[in-house]
């Protein structure tokens, strides 16, 4: 794992708590809430690059780490991005079952389907023949 992320002389503690609860939760919010408003996920990714500056000022000031680390900035947006894309997905999918619910059904917490259409893509509407 060291040679993923340097941890320094705080141990991986400080990475769970900083990178994934504090930075993964901001993440979280951060992509539902740019569901909510309707925008592309394209967004997502340029949202995350903020998120990532912060938790990385935020192992530097609050633990003396190094600020501009090209391969701990790459795992901070890394989490980001995961935990910031589950929360999209899972408003997404809400939205577009409750939204255009006569056209899809929800399929899974981050997925949805075509009414009348499996998730497999066998059509249950179509006339059978013969």
């Amino acid at each position: 794992m060291s040679q993923l992320y340097d941890f320094g002389d705080n141990g991986p503690w400080v990475f769970v708590l900083i990178t994934c609860l504090l930075g993964g939760a901001a993440a979280f919010v951060s992509g539902r809430a740019i569901a909510q408003t309707w925008r592309p996920f394209w967004q997502v990714p340029v949202y995350m690059l903020g998120i990532a500056a912060c938790v990385r000022f935020f192992h530097f000031s609050l633990f003396g780490e190094v600020l501009l680390s090209p391969k701990n900035f790459a795992v901070d947006f890394t989490v980001a991005l995961a935990a910031a894309s589950a929360g999209y997905r899972l408003v997404r999918a809400g939205q577009m079952a409750r939204q255009y619910g006569w056209l899809f059904r929800r399929a899974g917490p981050f997925g949805w389907h075509r009414v009348g259409v499996r998730p497999s893509g066998s059509d249950t509407t179509s006339p059978r023949i013969g």
